[in-house]
């Protein structure tokens, strides 16, 4: 796939999922610890989320870095902005801030179910 079409996919997962989740690995097998712990975090708030397996697609795991200009993964992206990684997710966590994002994003679940979907 081309830079301009792999750039093209990113911009239209993005601008058509509310929460989305570009990861190392599967939400059920993280293939990272830093990816795995944005999981929880989502999973403990019952988001419904999206995801992207960058180990799957290498042509996003390389043009994401330089779009977002943020060089590392998991990144989470609600309502098209980029929050960040994992540092960042866990931080708005702590401050009770994280979840106020979700609510906004009309994200939450009210029931614990399968809430991660991937993206192709």
């Amino acid at each position: 796939m081309s830079s301009d079409a792999t750039l093209e996919r990113i911009k239209r997962q993005i601008a058509s999922n509310p929460v989305l989740l570009y990861m190392k690995g599967t939400p059920d097998f993280p293939m990272c610890g830093f990816s795995g712990q944005v999981v929880q975090i989502l999973s403990e708030l019952n988001t419904k989320y999206n995801y992207v397996n960058v180990l799957e697609n290498p042509d996003i795991r390389a043009t994401l870095p330089v779009y977002a200009k943020w060089p590392t993964f998991p990144q989470l992206y609600i309502r098209g902005e980029l929050i960040g990684g994992c540092d960042i997710v866990s931080e708005l966590q702590q401050k009770g801030e994280f979840k106020t994002l979700l609510i906004a994003a009309q994200a939450l679940s009210p029931h614990h179910s399968e809430t991660a979907i991937a993206v192709e």
